[in-house]
């Protein structure tokens, strides 16, 4: 089961005579089902998985989508391997992560040490140096975070022109497993109608605005929602006991997915 996080400011007093570890696996992404996206890797992100928006506050992020189910990541094996061809940058950086305080303008590096990754002096990465300045490992972390950051404020710019367009609708997907139907509710899309009607002035807007990389990519990246299937199918043979060699191709028949007008089907 997954902590929740601890999250400490990382300053000399905090931790000093402590070190870190780097993880080795992705078993603390295991529940992580809407994993939040950037402009920045937007690129690596649509040939690997599918990207949608969900409500955040009083606005909508983009974010990747690791499984219709909550609490579910079919990104991540058993064992904590990830199973797919990219990893999002949001995970990249744990166990640390940027927070800004409401007293503070500037954001607040801080580690979660609920994580197991704090450790004693000398039995992992140091957080600072001989003399107390941050150490080169810790300064590596600190510049890929607040690269995301700078990335997240300008995808969100882009989101919320997408949005003020009128371009993000429900996105419409179910499973049907059997005869019953269970609707997955909260996703939303593009809607390629509406963006295709643009006007000209709305349209060169968007790009001024640097949203329609965004718009695209969301609608390039519906068609990953068969990489789900894929690693569905993974994650049950890495499951399942090992099969005798009669039984081995058995059981790919009973699992498939299709999506017509929006729906998802298992199958």
């Amino acid at each position: 089961m997954v902590q929740s996080p601890k999250l400490t400011a990382i300053s000399a007093e905090n931790f000093s005579g402590k070190a870190w570890r780097r993880y080795t696996d992705y078993a603390f992404a295991a529940g992580e089902t809407l994993i939040p996206l950037v402009v920045a890797e937007l690129a690596q992100a649509v040939p690997a998985m599918p990207l949608g928006f969900v409500q955040s506050g009083e606005g909508f992020q983009l974010v990747a989508v690791t499984a219709l189910q909550p609490g579910a990541n079919l990104f991540v094996a058993p064992n904590g391997r990830w199973l797919g061809a990219y990893v999002p940058a949001a995970l990249r950086g744990y166990p640390f992560r940027l927070v800004k305080p409401q007293d503070r303008e500037d954001s607040v590096l801080c580690i979660d040490e609920a994580s197991g990754l704090v450790v004693e002096a000398g039995q992992g990465e140091t957080f600072f140096d001989e003399d107390g300045r941050p150490s080169k490992a810790l300064r590596g972390v600190l510049e890929l975070l607040s690269q995301v950051e700078q990335s997240r404020m300008a995808t969100q710019g882009a989101v919320d022109a997408l949005v003020a367009a009128g371009l993000v609708q429900p996105w419409p997907v179910s499973i049907n497993q059997g005869e019953q139907n269970v609707a997955v509710t909260g996703l939303y899309r593009i809607d390629e109608a509406a963006l295709n009607a643009l006007e000209n002035e709305a349209f060169f807007t968007l790009r001024r605005s640097g949203a329609l990389p965004v718009a695209y990519a969301q609608l390039l990246s519906m068609n990953q929602l068969t990489v789900l299937q894929r690693l569905a199918q993974i994650q049950e043979n890495l499951k399942a006991p090992a099969p005798s060699v009669g039984q081995k191709f058995a059981g790919l028949k009973g699992i498939g997915l299709s999506q017509d007008d929006g729906t998802l089907k298992f199958h």
